[in-house]
């Protein structure tokens, strides 16, 4: 665990959700010099291609690409995330932790069970992050962030608001195939094909950032959903 404060963290089921559906932000954020972790809910153990072991060491292989500045695994279980207290407890100490003023979390409805239940157990813990009476054994000070965003993942939703990721988006796409065993790199992985792995998955998700691009005269963006109504003044984000 970083014990810097970050001013972002970034929440995802599985490793390559935050990569899929934020990187381009991420990117962005960290050329502004912004402080930038990853919270992954799961190992990705039950995925059809490649292990916790291989996701493991692409995960590491993405974060260092993006050059994040931590990156935690919860390990709550792959098609198994609950909202049980435990679980909202785990989360919310990292929320006291680190102290983000904003948390980007998985879509709250998506193909993947697992990514609609990590957003309903994310946005609760950080409220309850925020009691004083909350589970609090290691006695860090509560904390609760200004927002919460959902990233846009498999099914469309119409965004709150999209970031220009135009200038970035060939190394969003490298960091997202930091992830070989899930996605098609031009060789042949190991492994049944999955919705995701192959090239025309490329094209659907080269076609998403068009189109969410296109809804602010843009190439290329991406789309998030607010939780609350955004403040005008706390999204110069991009200023150095």
């Amino acid at each position: 665990m970083s014990s810097k404060q970050l001013k972002f963290l970034f929440i995802g089921a599985h490793p390559d959700d935050v990569e899929m559906g934020a990187a381009g932000t991420i990117l962005r954020l960290k050329q502004s010099g912004h402080w930038i972790g990853i919270i992954d809910l799961t190992q990705g153990e039950m995925g059809s291609r490649g292990s916790a072991e291989t996701r493991k060491a692409e995960s590491k292989e993405a974060s260092t690409f993006l050059a994040l500045d931590s990156r935690d695994n919860l390990n709550l279980g792959d098609a198994k995330i609950e909202n049980t207290e435990n679980n909202r407890a785990k989360i919310a100490e990292q929320i006291r932790s680190h102290k983000p003023d904003f948390v980007f979390c998985n879509a709250p409805k998506d193909r993947h069970i697992d990514h609609g239940y990590a957003a309903q157990l994310v946005l609760d813990a950080c409220f309850l992050s925020g009691l004083r009476k909350f589970h609090n054994e290691n006695d860090i000070a509560p904390h609760r962030p200004h927002n919460v965003f959902h990233y846009i993942q498999d099914y469309y939703i119409e965004p709150s608001f999209v970031v220009n990721i135009t200038s970035v988006y060939e190394e969003k796409m490298k960091a997202i195939l930091c992830y070989k065993t899930q996605f098609f790199t031009g060789s042949e992985q190991p492994g049944p094909q999955t919705p995701i792995s192959s090239p025309e998955f490329l094209e659907f998700f080269n076609g998403r950032a068009s189109q969410m691009g296109r809804l602010i005269s843009k190439r290329y963006g991406e789309g998030f959903i607010a939780h609350q109504p955004i403040d005008a003044e706390e999204m110069n984000w991009f200023d150095n």
